[in-house]
């Protein structure tokens, strides 16, 4: 189990380049399955999760071309579907909660997906219901060993069919559209998905030569194909990465230049960031913050209640970036209410900030009062470890803050999402030692 020590109290001054998009890169990957011919994928972040899922790729088959850092060639000709039933496939398969999405592609292209229960985040129940019933619907059947945790779908010919999602789930969203474009027929979706990263995923296969219509929207209409083609992509900036680097800013009072950040994608973040009184300069495509020397005020409701912060689906504000708003509430002037409405255990990791002095209320696992310190007093130093990707990142840039020297044990969970974070932000000013 690798570690991170953190001398905090620095600021940090320069340019960091967001990476790559970790959610849709999972997506994008899984999609190269539904062609026999060349997809080439710029932007791709050097991550544990990305990789795993690469080297799963290769494992089925996939032959993988490796340009450039960051840019791969992916040619899916021969696939080894026995692979999908080998217990080597249910221990890769089992590690990664992105290795659901290459049943859809797999169905589609092959007649049958197989899948073992996925990992992932410890953050509360993540069921895949929603995944399952969009391919029942377009005539799969499914069957799930409960003693091995193994889900299974299989169909000669997918049938194009009408469904309303039981949730606006991305990655089940994502499952669906790769199974609905090779499927017979129109596939009308209500209540899907529409993050950035899904519109990017649709539009990519549009380019394969998929036609889906209402990309953006929550009513997706798909009139299948019979083949798709390859192409080239360019993965988005990580908008969770880019939130996770304003919020580090704020906390440690530095003045920060966030490049290309593709501004048009970001939807409520900018907004939501303002409302905790953090300063955004729009810089052509670059996020400028200047030093909080004075700090940050959080706003009221014009009625003067208390703010309530809360994640939604897109175009809401995204669950990925609560655990970044609450660690930076606690050094502003002022008081407010999170609420994590999708995950029930991603709060948890509130004890550790309070151990650090942070005034914070956990009135349930959704909700947590925070009220700040305005920078009157400093969080202090502490051991602890990461329980999951975000909450990991917010307790580095808690630990970047502090007074002292702080450790942070279990690192591999901010590796998952994270490329080389403490190259990137020692680049920048801030002292991490990698033990």
């Amino acid at each position: 189990m690798g570690s991170f020590s953190i001398e905090g109290g620095h600021q940090l001054k320069g340019s960091i380049h967001p990476q790559g998009a970790k959610n849709e890169a999972l997506q994008i990957l899984c999609a190269v399955l539904l062609t026999p011919e060349t997809v080439t994928i710029q932007n791709i972040p050097d991550i544990i999760d990305v990789n795993k899922l690469i080297q799963l790729l290769k494992n089925l088959g996939v032959e993988v071309k490796k340009i450039t850092p960051g840019s791969y060639a992916f040619t899916a000709k021969t696939v080894n579907l026995d692979y999908l039933e080998s217990q080597a496939f249910k221990e890769d398969g089992k590690g990664l909660r992105g290795s659901i999405m290459i049943v859809g592609p797999l169905l589609a292209r092959f007649g049958k997906g197989f899948i073992p229960k996925p990992g992932g985040d410890k953050i509360g129940r993540r069921r895949l219901d929603t995944h399952f019933q969009g391919f029942i619907k377009l005539g799969a059947s499914f069957r799930y060993n409960r003693e091995e945790h193994f889900y299974g779908v299989e169909s000669k010919q997918l049938q194009g069919a009408y469904m309303l999602l039981d949730e606006a789930s991305v990655t089940g969203t994502a499952n669906i559209v790769m199974a609905a474009v090779l499927a017979k027929g129109t596939t009308t979706i209500y209540n899907a998905a529409c993050e950035p990263y899904l519109q990017q995923l649709c539009n990519m296969l549009n380019r394969m030569g998929a036609n889906i219509q209402g990309i953006g929207s929550n009513l997706l209409v798909i009139e299948g194909v019979t083949s798709l083609k390859g192409t080239d992509h360019t993965v988005l900036p990580d908008m969770i990465e880019i939130g996770s680097w304003i919020g580090l800013a704020a906390m440690t009072q530095s003045e920060l230049t966030i490049k290309n950040v593709r501004w048009e994608y970001l939807g409520q973040i900018p907004e939501v960031f303002r409302k905790l009184g953090i300063t955004l300069e729009k810089r052509d495509d670059d996020i400028y913050i200047p030093a909080h020397t004075k700090g940050y005020e959080i706003q009221n409701y014009i009625d003067g209640s208390i703010l309530t912060v809360s994640d939604a689906p897109w175009p809401g504000f995204t669950p990925d970036l609560l655990s970044i708003i609450l660690v930076i509430a606690t050094q502003a002037r002022g008081s407010v209410l999170i609420h994590q409405k999708m995950f029930e255990s991603r709060l948890f990791f509130v004890d550790k900030l309070i151990d650090m002095g942070a005034k914070i209320i956990l009135c349930d696992p959704h909700r947590a009062s925070v009220i700040g310190h305005d920078f009157t007093s400093h969080l202090k130093a502490m051991t602890m470890v990461s329980p999951d990707i975000r909450a990991g990142i917010s307790l580095l840039i808690a630990a970047l803050s502090a007074k002292g020297t702080s450790v942070i044990h279990n690192i591999e969970q901010i590796d998952r999402g994270y490329e080389r974070i403490d190259e990137r932000l020692m680049a920048i000013g801030a002292k991490i030692t990698r033990m």
